[in-house]
């Protein structure tokens, strides 16, 4: 799977979040305006003479990381094997692509699915072929691409209990402060991330057999080698990434809800926003 964003969605998004200008970051690249909008729109840098530390410099960004990214750094592939009971699905539709993930307790079958994703027809065929009840689900904020498939889900499992970070949700179903779910042997708990959406919520699953990892469903609010617009505040955004997300364990797996699983360690390593 390729990156969520290529090397010009994030220098376009630094630029956003730096309130640069194209011909001041053109500039500072040593590129032409027309250059940078090639970049920016394919993320081809071949046959270009970018100067990646003046330009890392004038947008916010880590210079060493940035070139990374266009050298074609990449996440190393998961084995998903060590977290059994775990799945993600990626759905496309309306010219994107967007994750869900299910987990269950082995031996009682409850699960949890994490957003919804455009469809949720492979969500419901894990659930049947797995024989599992499904008791939980979890929304990591509210943009449309991320809940589509829930009336979808709601039909199918209409007593699932919904988890949200929303203020506008029925009481009964927003994220309660220090709450603890258990599926099972699992333990599900939350940390608000906003800044891409005033009620992102990352989600942590905990306590899995052999001592695999945590696993940290993210949404939007950090991509591998990227991070979701800031919306709401791009100042708020990182911040919320860098103490609550990059502060987690190095090995804690990262479910982004676009893009490719990653990992804290990485991130830390490659992400050129932190």
């Amino acid at each position: 799977m390729n990156l969520e964003d290529h090397l010009g969605d994030i220098i376009r998004k630094a630029r956003d979040m730096s309130s640069v200008s194209a011909a001041a970051a053109a500039g500072a690249a040593g590129i032409s305006e027309s250059q940078l909008a090639a970049l920016e729109e394919s993320g081809n840098a071949t046959g270009l003479k970018i100067n990646f530390a003046a330009l890392a410099k004038a947008i916010g960004l880590n210079p060493q990381k940035l070139e990374g990214i266009a050298q074609g750094w990449l996440p190393a592939p998961k084995d998903l094997s060590i977290w059994r009971e775990f799945r993600p699905f990626t759905t496309a539709g309306e010219g994107m692509t967007v994750n869900s993930y299910l987990v269950w307790d082995e031996v009682n079958r409850d699960a949890a699915l994490f957003d919804t994703g455009l469809d949720a027809a492979p969500a419901l065929k894990c659930i049947e072929e797995n024989q599992l009840v499904l008791r939980h689900v979890f929304l990591t904020h509210t943009h449309w691409d991320h809940v589509e498939a829930l009336p979808k889900i709601r039909e199918a499992w209409p007593k699932a209990k919904l988890h949200s970070g929303s203020k506008s949700a029925p009481v009964d179903q927003r994220n309660k402060s220090s709450e603890i779910i258990h599926l099972g042997g699992l333990r599900v708990t939350h940390r608000e991330t906003p800044g891409h959406a005033d009620d992102a919520v990352t989600y942590l699953i905990g306590n899995w057999e052999d001592d695999a990892p945590h696993v940290a469903i993210v949404g939007d609010t950090i991509f591998a080698g990227s991070m979701g617009r800031g919306n709401d505040s791009w100042d708020l955004a990182r911040q919320k990434v860098r103490e609550q997300i990059l502060s987690l364990p190095p090995d804690t797996l990262l479910c982004p809800g676009h893009g490719p699983l990653t990992t804290v360690a990485e991130e830390k390593e490659h992400n050129p926003f932190f």
